[in-house]
């Protein structure tokens, strides 16, 4: 049901409005119904209001759109592809939100294939820039299961990871300099294209990870490389998390810095997809009570490359480190064995409500911190299923707990109402582990009140001395990361 305004903040809203379509035309000026979508979470946990929200198309828009807002005094919440987990790009329950849609700021403005550079704005689909590259014979490595809608700004914005950070990095590390609105609507134009640039702070930095706390990203220089000449991809099933760990060990030794991706799983994981998704089934006769999906890409031809696999996978089986394997005979087996890997998310929300972790430990740690982990929360919440699955070769885990199962006494809201003890349980551990609470979905709203537990008093007063300095009316995206 529609909000009655009172007449007075009816008549101001109205012309608020009146002023955005000014800048960005009548057309890009949603409100009611047409907002709605841009209203709630992907997760549909966090929804806020807002006066309206708005298109720009190009970032001297941007730039006005944010005076405006400080002119009427609005809370700007950048929003690019909405695909986020922690509701980061939401507006929170204030009356006098305004969120700005980067969908607009959608050009790859250059490709420099000889400084392998690629000048792409923040509304730009990540599929569609891994395409670009592609179309001038490079590589854009970046790679997550969201890629056909998340934008390149949330992906800098929460410094997302992804499935080829072992040998390439994450956002961070692929993103040479920044396009940025300021919170005055000033514009940086910082889209450096230099490896070595040692003049100063790097601003570039302060604001990728920063969720729009500080700044608007409006484009990106990022690093481009190579195309591989053939890729080697294979899943096998193993006994534990310790196996995968000596596994991955050897995987390095054996292919070096041709590990583009090494993917660990549970069985559960790969029940979840079978029952929910039955166009994909597991390659193997029998279950395993683990994973790992390992893939090689490399710059010699595919011979070379499957060489290497099937040595690694032979030396695997000798140490008696895996079980079984199979490896993809084409792109298209590759891509099925992929496909089980990354609709482990969407099967789990069919299953129903979860409780979702994006940590990080050592990787050397990773099988202890499992098995200390599962048996805390099976102690605490008996019949919890664990959903663990991620980035194994950089110590990223996605640790979900799933409700319990039918006739467990406990519904999915009896379950959502005890997240809290269950954050609690899990992040200290990661924490007495050495870990971090958030790996590469950012804080947003979800985690904003956890932060301050985990991180010393004289980090949380730097973050606020920043803040501050940066955003000193507090009016983007407020309600992320810092209270």
């Amino acid at each position: 049901m529609p909000v009655r305004l009172p007449m007075a903040e009816a008549q101001e809203a109205a012309a608020i409005r009146a002023a955005l379509a000014e800048v960005v035309g009548p057309a890009h000026v949603l409100a009611g119904a047409d907002a709605d979508p841009h209203l709630s979470d992907w997760r549909k946990r966090f929804t806020g209001t807002a006066l309206a929200v708005v298109r720009p198309g190009s970032t001297e828009e941007v730039a006005q759109l944010v005076r405006l807002a400080a002119q009427r005094s609005l809370a700007v919440v950048p929003q690019g592809g909405n695909t986020g987990l922690c509701g980061g790009a939401t507006p929170d329950a204030g009356n006098r939100n305004l969120v700005l849609l980067t969908t607009r700021l959608s050009r790859v403005r250059s490709i420099d294939p000889l400084n392998n550079t690629m000048v792409i704005e923040a509304g730009v689909p990540l599929l569609r820039a891994q395409d670009a590259a592609r179309e001038a014979g490079r590589l854009f490595p970046l790679s997550l299961a969201a890629e056909g809608s998340a934008t390149i700004g949330g992906n800098l914005s929460t410094n997302a990871g992804g499935t080829q950070v072992l040998r390439y990095g994450n956002a961070r590390e692929l993103c040479l300099g920044l396009e940025v609105v300021t919170a005055e609507g000033e514009i940086w134009s910082g889209l450096n294209a230099l490896r070595k640039n040692n003049t100063g702070y790097d601003l570039r930095d302060l604001f990728i990870g920063a969720e729009g706390t500080l700044g608007i990203i409006t484009a990106a220089c990022v690093k481009l490389f190579p195309l591989p000449r053939s890729t080697g991809t294979a899943l096998v099933g193993l006994n534990n998390v310790d196996q995968a760990l000596r596994l991955l060990d050897l995987a390095q030794q054996h292919a070096a810095s041709t590990l583009t991706g090494f993917e660990l799983f549970s069985d559960f994981c790969l029940q979840l997809v079978e029952q929910h998704l039955p166009r994909l089934r597991s390659p193997f006769a029998a279950s395993h009570a683990w994973y790992v999906l390992i893939e090689l890409s490399n710059h010699q031809d595919a011979n070379a490359t499957n060489a290497m696999l099937e040595d690694l996978l032979g030396a695997a089986l000798d140490a008696r480190l895996i079980d079984d394997a199979v490896i993809a005979q084409s792109t298209a087996q590759a891509s099925e064995l992929w496909a089980l890997r990354e609709s482990i998310s969407e099967a789990q929300a069919a299953e129903g409500k979860n409780i979702k972790h994006d940590i990080s430990v050592p990787i050397s740690r990773i099988a202890e911190f499992v098995r200390e982990t599962n048996a805390q929360l099976a102690q605490r919440f008996p019949g919890v299923r664990m959903v663990i699955f991620g980035h194994l070769g950089d110590g990223n885990l996605h640790y979900n707990v799933s409700a319990p199962g039918f006739g467990s006494g406990l519904d999915d809201g009896g379950f959502i109402a005890r997240q809290p003890e269950v954050y609690e349980t899990v992040h200290d551990q990661v924490h007495r582990f050495g870990g971090s609470i958030s790996a590469e979905h950012g804080i947003g709203q979800l985690k904003r009140a956890e932060l301050p537990r985990y991180k010393s008093p004289v980090e949380m007063a730097l973050m606020r001395r920043i803040k501050q300095a940066l955003d000193p009316d507090h009016r983007m995206n407020p309600g992320k990361v810092l209270d």
